[in-house]
């Protein structure tokens, strides 16, 4: 009953959403198609349900070849590569919109884990990696609220490499932190991972989730 329930909620909500941010959402398209290097969309494989790829839509606010540039898959406070849009549409958010299409066909849902690069999942704990996908993953959930400042906890890192730092620290926790989901996930609890989402855009420094999530597992850093 909960899968039927979600999935349709996932569908009704996300071709509202993009029925009504429409006007919104084609001004940033124009903007984008006439600034930096003239991308709209940023298409990427990502890890899926059952660890099956899948194309993920993003508005683009980095240099094409990003990966290839810099820390390649994991981005710093004020990182090169991220263009001058870019950096308000990650601020806010808004460069994850395009992903209700991917809620609309099904890749992922409203609240789930978060979909990583195929490098990315390959750093998680054995333990997590075959479990973390045995859901859809998300737009966003408990690990996009708490990691929400994860470029300047990165960046604060100045003794260790920061491709390091991400396999021994932040993959691990994150990973903990999907399987707490798992554990806990509810119609009840995806209401509440939706609007602590929008409060963490409008309060980004905001710790609420710590007194809403009790039981969380405790970050070490």
């Amino acid at each position: 009953m909960y899968k039927l329930v979600k999935r349709s909620l996932d569908f009704i909500v996300s071709f509202i959403v993009i029925f009504l941010f429409l006007p919104f959402l084609l001004p940033i398209a124009i903007i984008l198609r006439f600034t930096a290097e003239g991308e709209i969309f940023y298409l990427q494989d990502r890890m899926g349900f059952k660890n099956h790829k899948f194309k993920i839509f993003k508005f683009a606010t980095m240099l094409k070849d990003s990966l290839n540039l810099g820390t390649g898959s994991i981005t710093l406070t004020d990182d090169f590569r991220v263009t001058r849009i870019g950096k308000y549409l990650r601020s806010t958010k808004i460069n994850e919109l395009p992903q209700l299409y991917n809620i609309l066909k099904g890749d992922i849902s409203i609240v789930g884990p978060r979909p990583v690069l195929e490098q990315d999942w390959l750093l998680y704990p054995d333990n997590i990696r075959v479990k973390i996908y045995d859901i859809k993953p998300g737009l966003t959930g408990i690990g996009s609220i708490v990691f929400r400042d994860e470029e300047s906890i990165v960046s604060s890192v100045k003794d260790e490499d920061p491709h390091i730092y991400y396999k021994r620290v932040i993959a691990p926790f994150k990973g903990e932190l999907e399987i707490w989901y798992q554990e806990h996930r509810s119609f009840f609890l995806d209401l509440k991972l939706i609007f602590m989402t929008a409060w963490v855009i409008f309060f980004p420094n905001s710790k609420l989730y710590e007194k809403w999530f009790k039981d969380l597992p405790k970050r070490s850093f």
